[in-house]
């Protein structure tokens, strides 16, 4: 009775090239069937479509600003006329929100144009201070409702192990061009305890 043959293995090659042509299906598959719109997050997302009806419902039109701490101050040719104002989110504002911002303590000082063009980015300087050593930037968001501008800057905890150097912060944020129609606003830069109001004209 004649010996079975014994299967020979694979040569290398044919392993390497099976493993580059299914990296290769792969990689097409996952491109051109990949959701290109973001995840559903079914309770941040619930939340805040609520709060953007809330808002529409109360008036107000709410814009994204990007805000940033600058390693250089601006300095425009001059500055609206700053004044101070009681501190918090006006009542209307706030019982629309379904989340609460955490606001800086006061608003020390703001650097910001007494006029723009509707055309062009409106930036808005302002020094403010933090109740503690743990709190970080998180965003800024505008408020608008007729010819009223609210500014809210928003901070968020700092990891447990970190600490802020100091407990003042310099941040900048900018109104997109485009944003806001022709008019004069009154234009306000909340803090918890402290704002600061100025009057800008859009052209």
């Amino acid at each position: 009775m004649p010996a079975s043959r014994e299967r020979q293995p694979w040569s290398m090659k044919w392993i390497v090239l099976t493993i580059i042509v299914c990296l290769v299906v792969y990689t097409y598959l996952t491109l051109h069937y990949r959701k290109t719109t973001p995840v559903f997050r079914p309770y941040e997302d619930i939340r805040a479509r609520a709060t953007t009806i809330r808002l529409l419902s109360a008036g107000y039109q709410r814009i994204p600003l990007t805000a940033q701490q600058p390693a250089d101050p601006i300095a425009p040719e001059t500055n609206a006329v700053i004044a101070a104002t009681q501190g918090g989110v006006p009542d209307d504002l706030r019982t629309t929100l379904v989340d609460q911002p955490l606001l800086p303590d006061e608003i020390i000082r703001v650097v910001a144009a007494p006029s723009v063009s509707a055309l062009f980015a409106y930036p808005i300087q302002f020094t403010c201070s933090l109740s503690d050593n743990h709190r970080q930037l998180a965003g800024a968001e505008l408020y608008v409702k007729g010819d009223v501008l609210y500014v809210v800057p928003a901070f968020e905890p700092l990891n447990p192990a970190l600490l802020a150097r100091t407990r003042e912060s310099l941040v900048r944020v900018t109104v997109p061009a485009g944003a806001l129609k022709s008019g004069t606003y009154q234009a306000t830069l909340v803090g918890a305890h402290a704002s600061k109001t100025w009057t800008v004209q859009v052209r």
